[in-house]
């Protein structure tokens, strides 16, 4: 993965001067600078950030998804608006034989509340249901994280249920919220939840 001459980066082109990039280490300094300028910020919704502690942390998260992004077992990308890394967003799970992918997201806390993540959710949905990666697209959130909730609502995602106790994050369980949206392909038509 070092030669950067042999190195796929997969973009997704979205209005705003929005781009989609896959992940790939040659962007880990960028990655380490957004996670830790929002650090204590992500930890409200997310407990991963707390591990991230140098640069090489994010070398070694980005030379494994890499991979799995390029198996398609997952797809992650970095979001850039006017060629600034503002987050990512992710597939942080494809099961191939159910056709399911589980959605992740983050943003530096100054590019929310601009519809970037609704831009990168419809682009990315449609792209993989066309292509037949994935028809059933799945957002789970902690009950408590209301701009994931609306995220989900918002995207023609449905509530289908609340797992009790199934994130552990900030010394305690939380309850979660489950969402999903069956989009089948061609075309990414999609079927009423």
């Amino acid at each position: 993965m070092r030669d950067s001459d042999n190195w796929q980066d997969d973009v997704i082109k979205l209005e705003g001067n929005i781009t989609l990039h896959s992940i790939h280490e040659r962007y880990v300094d960028e990655i380490f600078t957004l996670v830790r300028k929002n650090k204590a910020w992500l930890q409200t919704a997310m407990d991963w950030p707390k591990y991230v502690l140098s640069v090489e942390d994010s070398r070694k998260m980005a030379q494994g998804n890499y991979i799995l992004h390029h198996r398609g077992y997952a797809k992650m990308f970095l979001i850039f608006q006017h060629q600034k890394m503002v987050g990512v967003f992710s597939f942080n799970q494809v099961e191939p034989t159910n056709k399911t992918a589980y959605i992740g997201y983050w943003l530096d806390q100054e590019a929310i509340g601009q519809g970037i993540i609704s831009r990168a959710l419809a682009a990315t949905i449609d792209k993989y249901a066309r292509e037949g990666l994935a028809r059933r697209f799945v957002i789970k959130c902690i009950v408590s994280n209301t701009a994931s909730n609306q995220v989900a609502l918002r995207n023609g995602f449905a509530l289908e249920g609340r797992l009790k106790q199934a994130e552990y994050l900030n010394g305690k369980f939380h309850d979660q919220n489950i969402y999903g949206r069956i989009v089948e392909s061609p075309g990414g038509s999609q079927n009423t939840p």
